[in-house]
């Protein structure tokens, strides 16, 4: 059960000493539970992991949260703190004489400022420089639960693609709540998101679903993912309360073509922004290359959104076991908005969707 944890640990090490970092410190958010396995909670009480490059790692954590945490002798101490101790001394101490320090992304600014008053002498960088691109490739059980979690989440889009989730008559904010409830129906333990946008406001990728009632003969995006032990889900499906029009039927044709190329193109060796460019390049061709306002996809994992990203400017080449999104989307404000997403995993030697559900035009008129 540890030995995971502790190939990643060894993993960051050497990352550490290749970028000259005497010390890791982790507090909330991805990276410290992808280490440990242990997740903190966002508390004024400092949770914090003290990684040094040649010595053994302490997880120093509330005393009181310390009954939460399965401990792994192989990759960590645990060192649980008093009410009445200062935790910021603590893991300085543990830190003490370290001249680069690598700093968790999301560490609360209260608890960085005091440590840098106790570390004067140290450079700090952040540690997502170093964890990053290793959280980014993912092993064989890191896989089985992505696509876990995904096939999970299609059971959700066949229900609504099938008419199982009645769409004409209810507001946006009901359907987003009904999705909500079966993704943890289908074995999620947390709802990142269901987003609905419906009619004009299908054009807004971030939409957020309120008031207003779905109504026949328009388009219905819903994008929604969750956690499923411990990783993400996240798919995308556009569908019409009545038959589409020839404009409507020709725009989403041509993302079909689009979000296909970006599939095809994830290959290893391909350039993370190649896959971005072979998305972009059929809706350009098309002639709507100004309604694709964002990235072609995100890195997931841990995390609904991390490395690799999938945008012009990224040029690290991709390798087995990046797992990412490929999701473009055209937006024609006012109109209407379309968008298909599936998560994809990089093979040896050609792209895994993790996502099967059908990405045919779908209308559904219930």
């Amino acid at each position: 059960m540890n030995a995971p944890f502790a190939r990643r640990m060894e993993r960051v090490r050497s990352r550490m000493a290749e970028a000259d970092v005497d010390v890791l410190l982790l507090s909330v958010g991805a990276d410290l539970p992808w280490l440990t396995g242990y997740e903190a909670m966002p508390l004024e009480r400092l949770t914090m992991l003290v990684a040094p490059v040649g010595s053994r790692a302490t997880l120093v954590v509330p005393r009181l949260e310390a009954p939460r945490v399965v401990e792994r002798p192989e990759v960590f101490d645990l060192r649980p703190w008093g009410e009445a101790e200062d935790p910021v001394a603590i893991v300085a101490s543990l830190a003490r004489g370290a001249r680069r320090v690598a700093v968790a992304d999301r560490t609360w600014a209260v608890f960085l400022l005091a440590l840098q008053s106790q570390l004067p002498g140290a450079q700090w960088v952040r540690a997502s420089a170093l964890t990053g691109p290793l959280r980014a490739v993912k092993d064989a059980a890191e896989i089985a639960a992505l696509r876990a979690a995904s096939a999970a989440a299609d059971r959700v889009a066949a229900q609504l693609l099938g008419g199982e989730i009645p769409l004409l008559g209810r507001s946006e904010r009901d359907v987003s709540q009904d999705i909500g409830r079966r993704l943890l129906a289908e074995g999620h333990q947390k709802i990142n998101f269901a987003i609905v946008g419906s009619g004009p406001n299908s054009a807004s990728p971030h939409h957020e679903p309120g008031s207003r009632t779905i109504r026949p003969g328009e388009a219905v995006v819903c994008d929604f993912g969750g956690t499923m032990d411990g990783y993400c889900s996240d798919v995308t499906r556009t569908v019409w309360t009545g038959t589409p029009g020839a404009h409507e039927r020709k725009v989403y044709r041509l993302l079909q073509s689009a979000q296909e190329a970006g599939v095809a193109a994830a290959r290893p060796g391909v350039a993370c922004e190649q896959v971005d460019a072979a998305a972009r390049s059929v809706i350009d061709a098309g002639g709507y290359g100004e309604g694709f306002v964002h990235r072609t996809g995100h890195g997931i994992g841990l995390e609904e959104h991390e490395e690799p990203y999938i945008v012009a400017g990224n040029a690290s080449p991709l390798v087995p076991g990046h797992a990412f999104s490929v999701e473009p989307g055209i937006y024609l404000p006012g109109r209407f908005g379309v968008r298909i997403e599936d998560i994809v995993v990089v093979g040896e030697d050609e792209p895994v969707p993790l996502n099967r559900v059908s990405r045919e035009l779908t209308v559904v008129e219930v």
